[in-house]
This record gives C-alpha cells, structure tokens and sequence, in this order.
C-alpha cells in the first residue's frame, strides 16, 4: 500500500466533483491537503466539513512550499498557481493519474459509459455499503445517504477490499485505470473536442476494457461487440429489469443502470439479490431528476442531462410521473456539443409540451474560430421547428428566464393542474430553479 502520511497535495479547482472526491480521501488516508477553486459550492462545504480549508480564488500565494500538485483537465496553462508549480520544477499530477493511485489500493469495479456513469457508480457503491462490503468510492455527483451517519458523500474510503470509481472518457483519463471488473453503459460521440470520431471513441473503450477479468457490456450496442474476452455480465437495455427489481428513482435509463451495477456486482462474487433488494432504497445523485420544491402547484425538478440522449431520458421519465404539462428548461453545455449536436437537442426538447432554451454555458470554451457563431437561440430555432405550434422561449440570461417563467407559473392554478417544470444542463443553470422555488409567488387573479 503507498504511503500517504508525509505527502503534501495541493487541488488546483478542488471544488470539483471529482477534485473534491480525491482530496477528501487523500486526507483520510493521511496526506496534508490544500486546495484553491474559482467559486464556492456544496462540494467545497463538504471539504470544510472535513477539517479542511480549501481557498476561494486563485493565486500563486496558495501554493504551499514542497507541494505536489493535482489539476483536472479544465486547468489552463496560464492558472498562477500551475505557473508557479513549473517554475518551481513541478510536474503536475492529473485527477486520473491520482485516481489510478488509489484505485490501486484495491479491487476496482471502473464504471465508464457517455450516459449514466454516475448513477451507476453510485448505485453500486450503495449497494455493496448496504450488503455490509464497505467499498471505496469514487462518484462524480453527491449521492445522499451514501457518507457516515447518512451523510452525503461523493467519495469514502472503506474497509472493503473493493473501490468502485466512475470512469471518465471526456479527456481519456480512463485509460489510466486497471479494473478487474469494468462496466461499460453506452457509448456515444459526446466530447467533440476530444474525439475525432466513434471509431476512435470505440477504440479507447477497448482499451479500457482490456486488462479487466470480467465485463459488463450493453447487449444492444456496438460496444458489445468490441470483441472482448473475458467473463462477461450483458445487461439488455430493452429489458424492464431483474425480475421483482423496484427502484424509488423514475425512469427506463435507471433501470438500465440498475442491471449494469448489479451485473458488475455479480461478477465480483457478491450477493446480488440483497443487492437488489438495497436498491429499492436507492435515493438518487444530487442533480439527477431531483425534485428542488414547488411553485404553487408546479414542481420543479433539475436534472443535469446535456447530451440529446440524456435530455430524453429524463424528459421520458418525467412523463412517467404523468404531469398535467412538462415545461423542459435546457441550457446547452459546451460550443463545441451546442455545433454537433443542435438538431439532436432540438428534436429531443419535443418530449416536453414548452420549451424554454438559455444560451451556451461555456465552460472551458470560448466562442472563436469554427465555434464563433455557435448560440443557444439555434437549439431554440431547432426545437421551434418540430414543436407542431408548441411555445418555445429563447430566454438567453438566468435572470431573464427566472422573471418570465416566474410569470408564466404564477399563471397556473386551474382546478386538478399539476404541472412539471424542469431545468436541464451541466451548467449553472441548477440556480434558476432554486430561485423559482425560493422568491415570492406573485399574486394573479388565478391565484389570489
């Protein structure tokens, strides 16, 4: 086992879920830990919650003497602190190649797949906790219940002899990891700016799959035909789930993940069935079709979907809770997904009876070059065009969406309506539907 005790990391964005995760643990396993991130969130609360004291903003003087340094992909070359680590002769150390550090420790269940990791992740950590297996976990959400005393947690540290950690393609961090079981859910072109094509996508996925001893592959995908070898755990997505398999999160996409994380804990020997039975009692990850509260009678929901496969997944299950009316609020995640895939989001947005779309959150990315004239107004026009009449806003700004869809809830208040409105995206966009649950209800002639 490495020796923990001594070192001195330093997270550069330790705010992040995944950031967050490996600090905590890291700590834990007895590392001095500091860490520096642009804003404040719940995940950096967690870290004070844990003794820790991680720093808003960014500048040189956070980096201690004689740190190492961990930085995720989203990290630019001109942060100070990554500019003051080199000039001091440090390489820095990637989440994945850290993650792979301590993944090592143990047995490791790795859970790769465009859509679904997460819940699946987390869904089997919560399994193999309740059947008493104690694992390591690595989430990239934060999944109540799941920490000590039912805390929420996105990363622990157990006893077990197993670690289960999601897997993430999006910079092919992934590839670093050596999985004894390795779950895969689905694989679609998502990270443009990585990938070039499936072909290549497809070919990295082998290459995780590759040193694994057991496989747990989709049986209606072309990842199921990659041509593995090895014990393998197919779980049929068209199917309804194992038999007497209930679970207390709605929706087809969680059934699938449901049969992933039971196939993976089939193949590490453990009790499957009281795994399934846990998963009745399964709660959900934070930002996945969480209910935030209600607006009068509309309740609002928030999900962070931002693939067209993903915006109709939850928009599917959300029908499934049979609203009077779904009122889907998309903000698109990225310039270069926003270019690839607007048709795609457009078409998926008419699952919804309104549409309102807010403009691109950028992220890592700026709109130059071939991604110069990319907007959200254009998945707007998209979904405008299939809607058959069907109201859909441009609302460009959060502010300027949390005043008119605050009008236009206030409106609601006919006899037996019971409305859904959902956010949707990977951005900030989680901050409108807090609003709309948390500001005052304006007084209308419906509603007086």
């Amino acid at each position: 086992m490495s020796e923990w005790r001594g070192r001195r990391l330093h997270f550069i964005g330790i705010g992040g879920a995944g950031m967050s995760g490996l600090a905590l643990v890291c700590a834990r396993l007895g590392a001095t830990v500091t860490g520096s991130d642009r804003s404040d969130s719940s995940y950096m609360e967690r870290l004070r919650e844990a003794g820790l004291d991680p720093v808003i903003g960014h500048d040189a003087a956070n980096l201690p003497e004689g740190a190492e340094v961990v930085v995720s992909t989203a990290i630019g070359e001109d942060n100070p602190e990554l500019a003051l680590a080199r000039e001091r002769g440090v390489e820095p150390i990637h989440r994945g190649q850290l993650l792979a550090e301590l993944c090592a420790e143990k047995r490791l269940i790795a859970i790769a797949g465009t859509h679904g990791k997460t819940t699946t992740t987390a869904m089997t950590a919560w399994a193999l906790r309740t059947i008493s297996a104690d694992p390591a976990f690595f989430v990239g959400g934060e999944v109540p219940g799941l920490g000590p005393d039912g805390a929420t947690a996105n990363a622990g540290w157990g006893e077990g002899e197993w670690v289960v950690a999601e897997a993430d393609e999006s910079d092919a961090s992934f590839l670093r990891l050596r999985p004894e079981v390795a779950v895969v859910t689905n694989v679609e072109m998502d990270h443009h700016s990585r990938w070039g094509s499936l072909a290549e996508l497809h070919e990295a996925f082998r290459s995780f799959l590759g040193p694994a001893r057991g496989l747990v592959v989709p049986a209606d995908e072309d990842i199921g035909r990659l041509g593995q070898r090895g014990e393998e755990a197919r779980f049929d997505a068209a199917a309804p789930g194992p038999a007497g398999l209930e679970l207390a999160v709605p929706g087809q996409h969680n059934l699938r993940n449901a049969r992933a994380a039971l196939g993976a804990i089939e193949l590490a020997g453990l009790d499957v069935a009281a795994a399934a039975e846990a998963l009745a009692r399964f709660p959900g990850v934070h930002r996945r079709l969480e209910l935030k509260g209600s607006r009068g009678p509309v309740h609002i929901y928030d999900d962070y979907a931002h693939h067209p496969t993903e915006v109709r997944a939850a928009l599917s299950a959300l029908r499934e809770l049979r609203p009077s009316r779904l009122i889907a609020v998309f903000q698109p995640h990225l310039y270069s997904r926003t270019k690839a895939l607007t048709q795609e989001f457009g078409a998926a947005l008419t699952l919804a009876d309104e549409v309102a779309v807010l403009d691109v959150y950028p992220a890592r990315e700026q709109p130059v070059g071939e991604l110069a004239d990319v907007s959200g107004l254009q998945v707007a026009q998209a979904a405008a065009e299939r809607m058959g009449g069907g109201p859909v806003w441009w609302l460009p700004e959060i502010e300027t969406a949390q005043g008119a869809l605050a009008a236009r809830l206030d409106r609601t208040g006919e006899v037996g309506e019971a409305p859904i409105l959902v956010t949707i995206g990977a951005g900030d966009i989680v901050k409108l539907g807090e609003a709309l649950v948390t500001e005052p209800v304006a007084l209308t002639e419906a509603g007086e």
